[in-house]
């Protein structure tokens, strides 16, 4: 039964109609409501406005814009705020615990002001990584009309760093950092780079996690046309918050919700563009998360099978030369989109938010880039022929595990393990200059249950490159990267080191073969030696007792299952 077939107003209704409802409307004056207000729908504005971040700082803004849409195509808006946390700051600290934790929280926030208010509509606008799938996840438990805002890629910085000048970004910032450690840059350069890097308001440059879930999220159908490859700051993203405010009334007017979008096929398509553009390890995460959310059965094969027809056509960062800004100049992801439908790499029959399919939608979009452009290469020409993210098997991970192989880095790496117990323990002896070619650095206990939280490992692998070590060491993790980390990684490794997985068994010397041709992740050592030491293995102590890390520990799942936090209940 589709709730909005015979009334536009069928959650807002139960809350302001009625002489019983007087109290409620009473509120609602006070906030700014008119009398014929009442009888509109009410579209709410979830904006993750906050000052910890630039990816947020201009949010505010944004959301005016939305609510201006929402009112002018006939809807009440009603604007509410939801919490974020910065992963570029809190980066190799504690607090990085909090962060995939965050998905959660703003998924839950969303959902209860919405649910508890009585909203008939959403529009949902959020800049940081966990922002995007925390947003679609509330969205799809929720199952009202509903469109995701971006809110868009910040510019590059650049500075003169030895003479040269230099396009850079926030991982530009972790690399200086293994740079000074090795002497190559002194504490000026340092300080050249880190106040140089991030100009103003956006989501980190390159194809990270932000502007990978962004475009996979245009490419679910959530989200307007080109709303992932805007520029944080300009005309253009805000006429697209605009465009969504209306969006939401035409899809409360047709009765589209995102059950009706969010189907397998859109999942499929969703997956096909975060590989063709290189994306991020993180997007295994989420979209297994958001599928979760909206009963869609999705697991980490399926990125292996769509995986071996769809080729990494982006010359993004962190393996590749531009950033998103660069696409935007370009003409964004439609015209990426229009060559993946074009080559039947996408389903054109899937429903989006404006109420029109994935083909019709592209169908009067640029088929080509400007030919003299660089930053997405020819479907028969690409930077890679497959995938680029391997999920990795064996008895490292016998759940599986999450790499991302450009290509720089070779397909295949054998080495001695360097076992850490935290990503503290690993950056200083990376930083001290204690890890040489040939070792796997192994850095365990940072799962979603071990962690808590499942931090990213962007210090470790930036400060290996910066160290000049990308292809000479590899490093594994039950945790997570940064969609800024590139290099031999891989993470994800299931089952993780605090339920005793065999990550947690390691010893430092023991032989670790990756091997991303074959997708197998092992350690050479036999079923009876293996088993000894499970068998010596005591479970650690929970690292937190209390609070939400502690409640996060006790419900979520693990990483190959999106590492959701509602799965058990």
């Amino acid at each position: 039964m589709n709730e909005y077939e015979n009334n536009k107003r069928p959650y807002s209704s139960k809350v302001v109609d009625g002489d019983d409802r007087a109290p409620s409307r009473a509120m609602l004056y006070a906030v700014g409501f008119e009398k014929e207000d009442f009888e509109k729908p009410q579209v709410a504005i979830a904006s993750l406005w906050s000052e910890v971040t630039p990816c947020n700082i201009h949010l505010d803004k944004l959301a005016t814009e939305a609510a201006k849409g929402a009112d002018a195509a006939g809807g009440k808006s009603l604007t509410f705020g939801a919490p974020t946390v910065s992963d570029g700051i809190s980066m190799g600290t504690e607090g990085m615990k909090y962060s995939l934790v965050s998905r959660e929280v703003i998924a839950d926030s969303i959902e209860t002001v919405v649910g508890a208010e009585g909203m008939d509509g959403l529009v949902a606008i959020g800049g940081c990584d966990k922002n995007m799938p925390g947003c679609m996840i509330a969205i799809a438990r929720l199952n009202r009309p509903a469109v995701f805002i971006y809110g868009g890629t910040i510019l590059p910085g650049c500075a003169m760093v030895k003479g040269e000048k230099k396009d850079l970004d926030v991982v530009s910032v972790f690399e200086a950092v293994g740079k000074h450690a090795g002497g190559e840059f002194n504490d000026s350069e340092l300080h050249t780079v880190e106040s140089c890097a991030i100009p103003g308001a956006g989501s980190c440059g390159g194809m990270y996690t932000a502007n990978t879930m962004a475009s996979a999220i245009e490419a679910l159908g959530m989200s307007l046309p080109n709303s992932s490859a805007q520029a944080a700051v300009g005309d253009d993203k805000l006429m697209d918050c605009f465009d969504a405010g209306a969006a939401v009334m035409n899809m409360i007017e047709k009765g589209i919700r995102p059950s009706d979008i969010l189907t397998r096929k859109a999942f499929e398509n969703a997956i096909t563009v975060v590989i063709a553009l290189g994306g991020s390890t993180n997007a295994v995460l989420h979209l297994l998360a958001m599928a979760h959310a909206a009963n869609v059965e999705l697991s980490i094969d399926d990125f292996t099978e769509i995986g071996k027809r769809v080729p990494v056509v982006a010359d993004l960062k962190p393996s590749g030369k531009y950033v998103m800004a660069d696409l935007v100049r370009i003409g964004g992801t439609i015209p990426l989109m229009r060559m993946l439908l074009e080559a039947g790499l996408l389903h054109g029959d899937c429903m989006t938010v404006t109420g029109k399919t994935m083909a019709e939608n592209l169908a009067n979009s640029p088929l080509y880039y400007p030919e003299d452009q660089k930053v997405i290469l020819p479907l028969d020409k690409p930077k890679k022929k497959d995938s680029h993210l391997r999920i990795l098997y064996g008895n490292l991970a016998s759940e599986g595990s999450v790499a991302k192989i450009s290509g720089n880095e070779g397909l295949s790496f054998t080495g001695r393990a360097r076992c850490f117990d935290s990503e503290e323990e690993s950056m200083k002896a990376i930083l001290d200059g204690q890890i040489e070619a040939g070792d796997v650095i192994v850095v365990r206990m940072e799962g979603p249950k071990g962690g808590p939280g499942m931090r990213e490992m962007l210090g470790p692998t930036a400060a290996v490159m910066g160290r000049g070590l990308g292809d000479k060491v590899a490093l594994i993790t039950d945790g997570r990267f940064s969609g800024g980390s590139h290099g031999f990684v891989v993470g994800h490794i299931t089952p993780e080191a605090f339920v005793g997985g065999t990550i947690g068994l390691l010893k430092d010397g023991d032989t670790i073969t990756i091997d991303a041709e074959n997708n197998e992740i092992n350690v050479d050592l036999s079923e009876e030696e293996l088993a000894e030491r499970r068998a010596a293995w005591t479970q650690p102590e929970p690292r937190y007792r209390r609070g939400v890390l502690a409640k996060y520990a006790k419900l979520c799942e693990s990483a190959s299952k999106g590492a959701v936090s509602d799965a058990g209940l």
